[in-house]
């Protein structure tokens, strides 16, 4: 029969006891109906069987939704429903029975509607096992019309036991909060609702929490009902409240540094009042410019429809292989950034298996829509619908959900992999992080400025962004991710501020401001061949780091005296298996004759801590900063220390000729990293001597890198057995202040100026003195004119750093007297911190 429905519904015609013979027959008797009553032209009965044939329309819980094919849409006159209600079942694919067969007549998006309402359907079971048996027309036509409670006009019912709160979050209920009620509730056997007006959700979902919208100040009610319904609400009720305090002092520290960043700084300061994110200065320069926010390029994911069971299993299996790459992620962000922050990725794996989101995106697979199509319409679909609640966290959200959406569809399908790419026109890159890889590809031309949400001033992408000359700024935090592209912004790298749609007037200043800098900085290019030598005559030799024979001309023209620090490890990480012994030797011997002569200190393999090579398949640690790493490692795993050190010895018997400069003049010297006992010194000591008179080599000088608390303490043993230190300050100061210096919470605390590790330093050179050793540094502060100031005070003999530091650190030094040097490096080691040092800094040297 024709059941009346209310306007804009679809028509809906039931037939009660039907006995369909098979699937076919089902389809089209269904079919007729909606053909006797003008919904569709008969051919379109047959669309739905080619339909059936390229996808299976079970629903699930014995609820099928034939319909025909996207291209058959203009044989839908009206739109309708023909309902089989089939007590005894009818098999249907698999072994998937059929109780009730809905087959749609969709014109516009009424197919949504009806399988919203489905969707809904089959979540109760109570009222669908009735249903398959009902004698009544009007309860399958009511349970097909009636939308959620959400959208009825009357009064919402709570359920049996019920507290009431007003959200007193002040950024309301967003991600992170939402995703522990959501696991609260899912421990808990009883129905769990959340409801503000008229609106309600399950506790249970992420979307629909998130959906509510709820702002500070919000009243809401929460009940439940069910198994130990009473014991659930007092649970949810303690997560729900325990929030509180911690969602305040977050809003409290957010505003904190807000405040902050709109204060002045030592530097360039805008004259009117742009909005200010503050993140730390990594790379110097000031940057004018559009945004880009660096994201996957668009993707155009092709619709191929296939069977359910295969379709769902692909999406199974990249829900499944997506949690797992989240939680990977989120125990290394609570290890480098703690729970708050990896709180971020738990919630988007929330977001990915909640059941509305699923749902939606199998609703679109039963309608005949490949998996890869209907998973990325879904994500978008619901992205949207936060996106529009007007609320600037939810909006976050809807990001976090398109963002972590998008590693599903990588996992669906990897050729939908997300890659990315810059606009034609120069731009303030703006990123979450980049790798170090990631950061030595952008072309300076392109990226006048580069900020990340994540990471530190030592991270070896800071590193890298000085050596490319490309003012940067780390540890912005999430809101840079939220920032339209194509504004205009102005970066200051020296500061680490980012200024946001700048009046004319400031950018005018800021480019008069730029612009004084570059002078001074040809001034000091212009001079860069002149030594180190301060006023009374003190050399301090000058060195670059650098990671390739290819980098030693750019680093000899900016008054490289020689190579400070090659990093060897860049040999590993740039290839996709250990470099052989004869590449090595390759590679050393060309850094020898770039240099011709010129001092050149090698760095034997220092991997471990932020810098993994997947090849190497190195066993997990739980900390790998005080792990496995440096020397550590290299005197566990012979392969990759021997073959380097023959390497490095027949390019010192094949280079370096009879008569050859010793100590800090050697053309060519070792030197080991993370060390941290005597012990260590000697084993060392003892392979390297073995494979030198294996292979018939000279005697190089042999050194270690100071960069823990307890080399620098026991600097005199040390001395005892190696030749010369050199400092890494960047790993000092992060032993030093027990400060994980990717840590983007903690990272302006990391300052290497802080008067302990100055005090560490001094030690260093105190110890090393006892032997006639001499002390060089190859850490972030020796690039920093005032930093490197202090050091030759403390009694440093060669500092190196990125080559594009190097004019600036050598003018500073000829401006000083060495007296007045070590006079400041004493007052700095008796400041109670490192604000206080960099207080002592006058501009220009003492």
């Amino acid at each position: 029969m024709l059941a009346s429905t209310p306007n804009l519904e679809p028509r809906i015609l039931v037939r009660i006891a039907a006995k369909p013979a098979t699937k076919e027959t089902a389809i089209r008797e269904a079919a007729q109906l909606l053909t006797a009553s003008g919904c569709i032209e008969a051919a379109y009965g047959e669309s739905m069987l080619r339909r059936e044939a390229v996808a299976n329309t079970y629903l699930g819980h014995g609820v099928v939704i034939p319909h025909g094919m996207v291209d058959d849409r203009h044989l839908v006159l009206a739109s309708g429903l023909a309902v089989l209600q089939v007590p005894e079942g009818i098999l249907w694919h698999d072994g998937q029975m059929a109780h009730l067969v809905v087959a749609i007549a969709a014109q516009s998006d009424t197919h949504i509607t009806v399988l919203r309402r489905l969707t809904r359907l089959i979540q109760d079971e109570v009222r669908l096992e009735r249903l398959r048996t009902t004698a009544r027309e009007a309860d399958l036509v009511a349970a097909l019309t009636e939308d959620a409670a959400t959208t009825a006009s009357g009064p919402v019912a709570d359920l049996r036991q019920r507290f009431d709160w007003t959200v007193d979050y002040p950024a309301g209920l967003h991600a992170r909060p939402a995703a522990r009620w959501v696991e609260v509730a899912k421990a808990c056997p009883a129905r769990i609702q959340v409801r503000h007006g008229t609106q309600v959700a399950d506790a249970k979902s992420l979307i629909g929490l998130l959906q509510l919208g709820l702002h500070c100040g919000d009243a809401i009610t929460i009940s439940a009902e069910g198994d130990d319904e009473a014991g659930g609400l007092a649970k949810i009720r303690a997560a729900v409240t325990s929030l509180s305090a911690g969602e305040k002092a977050a809003a409290q520290r957010a505003t904190e540094a807000a405040a902050k960043a709109a204060g002045p700084v030592a530097g360039w300061n805008p004259s009117d009042a742009p909005q200010v994110i503050a993140g730390i200065g990594a790379s110097p320069g000031i940057a004018i410019g559009p945004i880009h926010v660096l994201a996957g390029a668009e993707i155009v994911v092709p619709d191929e429809p296939e069977p359910l069971t295969t379709g769902g299993d692909r999406l199974h299996r990249g829900l499944g292989a997506t949690v797992d790459q989240l939680k990977a992620l989120a125990d290394d962000t609570e290890r480098r950034l703690g729970k708050a922050d990896a709180g971020i990725f738990r919630a988007q794996a929330e977001l990915i298996a909640d059941t509305d989101l699923i749902t939606l995106a199998c609703q679109l697979m039963v309608e005949g829509h490949g998996v890869a199509y209907a998973w990325n319409t879904a994500v978008d679909r619901i992205a949207n619908q936060l996106a529009a609640l007007g609320n600037p966290v939810l909006a976050g959200r809807a990001a976090d959900l398109r963002d972590v959406g998008r590693r599903v569809l990588a996992q669906i399908d990897p050729a939908l992999k997300s890659g990315h790419d810059l606009p034609d026109r120069p731009c303030i890159l703006i990123a979450p992080d980049l790798a170090p890889s990631d950061t030595a590809g952008l072309e300076p031309a392109r990226v006048l400025g580069l900020a990340t949400a994540q990471g530190g001033p030592t991270s070896h992408t800071a590193i890298l962004a000085r050596t490319l000359g490309i003012p940067a700024i780390v540890a912005g935090g999430p809101g840079l991710l939220a920032l339209a592209n194509r504004s205009e912004a102005i970066l200051d790298g020296a500061t680490g501020r980012l200024y946001l749609d700048p009046s004319a007037a400031d950018i005018a200043s800021a480019q008069a401001w730029r612009d004084r800098q570059r002078a001074q900085a040809e001034a000091e290019s212009r001079e860069r061949a002149l030594p180190a030598r301060t006023r009374d005559g003190h050399a301090v030799a000058i060195g670059a780091n650098v990671n390739n024979p290819e980098q030693v001309p750019f680093a000899l023209d900016q008054g490289a005296e020689g190579v400070g620090l090659m990093r060897t490890e860049f040999l590993f990480l740039e290839r996709g298996e250990s470099p052989g012994e004869d590449d090595q030797y390759a590679t050393y011997r060309a850094m020898l004759e770039a240099l011709d002569g010129r001092p050149l200190i090698v760095r034997t393999l220092d991997i471990g801590g932020d810098k993994q090579v997947s090849h190497l398949r190195l066993p997990k640690e739980e900390n790998p900063f005080l792990g496995v790493r440096g020397a550590r490692l290299l005197l566990r795993r012979p392969d990759l220390l021997e073959p380097q050190l023959r390497a490095l010895y027949r390019a010192a018997r094949d280079h370096i000729g009879p008569g050859a400069p010793t100590g800090q003049e050697a053309p060519l010297s070792i030197m080991m990293p993370m060390i941290t006992s005597v012990p260590e010194v000697l084993r060392l000591r003892a392979i390297t001597e073995g494979i030198r008179a294996e292979i018939g080599a000279p005697p190089v000088p042999l050194g270690i890198m100071i960069e823990v608390p307890a080399a620098a303490i026991q600097a005199d043993a040390l001395a005892r057995h190696c030749d010369f230190f050199s400092i890494g300050t960047n790993d000092l100061t992060q032993y030093a202040l027990a400060i994980d210096r990717q840590n983007t919470e903690l990272a302006p605390e990391a300052d290497s100026l802080h008067p302990a590790v100055l005090r560490l330093i001094r030690m260093t050179c105190e110890g090393a003195a006892r032997h006639g050793r001499f002390v060089g540094v190859c850490g972030g502060i020796a690039g920093d004119p005032f930093g490197a100031c202090l050091l030759a005070g403390l009694g440093i003999h060669e500092l190196s750093m990125t080559p594009r530091d190097l004019p600036g650190v050598k003018a500073r030094l000829r401006t000083a007297e060495m007296d007045a040097l070590k006079a400041l490096a004493t007052r700095a080691c008796d400041q109670e911190d490192a604000a206080a040092v960099r207080a002592l800094d006058p501009g220009e040297a003492a």
